[in-house]
């Protein structure tokens, strides 16, 4: 007796192609991480406002010393083809240029910040942190601004290790930007209280 050959179901992997010709609105996220597609909701007010300060406080650091380049979302970061990201904020160093393409950036950026929100948290904390990881992003930091606090990773050996946690009234540096710290209360203080 003969066995009917049994169909293998083959998983559909996105790639940056399909990526590009995804029809997506103005009001929404796409990502591509793993060869899926992942979509965030726009970000609300704190998360605005926060993603603000930190890349107000990046850009003024930088015109003074022109070590860099930072960008913000919407921006694709072109990690594989199976993967492209729209960090909250991106920095690259000059030594890294040479990824920064007239469309997006092609490569491994210096230093990515993600603001989370409770949507986000677990894909930021998790598939991203592994992702970014794996991609050998040397700085990653979490923005969480229900707990007005900012996790620092940043890479070694054995992958990310925690810089530190800096909370209300903590001066934050990073290893990436050297030279580089703020109060983290200026961050998450309001214009308008």
């Amino acid at each position: 007796m003969a066995i009917a050959a049994m169909p293998i179901r083959k998983e559909v992997k996105y790639t940056y192609d399909d990526y590009l010709i995804w029809d997506i609105g103005s009001d929404k996220r796409y990502e591509l991480i793993g060869g899926e597609f992942f979509m965030a909701p726009a970000p609300n007010i704190e998360h605005q406002r926060s993603s603000r300060k930190i890349d107000a406080k990046i850009v003024n650091f930088l015109e003074r010393l022109g070590v860099g380049e930072v960008f913000y979302a919407p921006c694709d970061v072109v990690l594989s083809n199976e993967d492209v990201v729209q960090p909250d904020i991106i920095f690259v160093s000059k030594e890294n240029f040479h990824i920064i393409t007239k469309d997006n950036i092609k490569g491994s950026p210096d230093l990515l910040i993600e603001i989370i929100s409770k949507s986000s948290a677990q894909m930021d904390r998790i598939i991203k942190k592994r992702l970014y990881e794996r991609c050998s992003v040397k700085e990653y930091w979490l923005v969480d601004v229900d707990n007005k606090e900012i996790e620092v990773f940043t890479l070694t050996q054995t992958g990310y290790e925690t810089y530190g946690v800096f909370k209300a009234e903590d001066t934050l540096s990073s290893v990436v930007l050297k030279d580089f710290n703020f109060n983290v209360t200026e961050v998450f203080s309001r214009c308008i209280d």
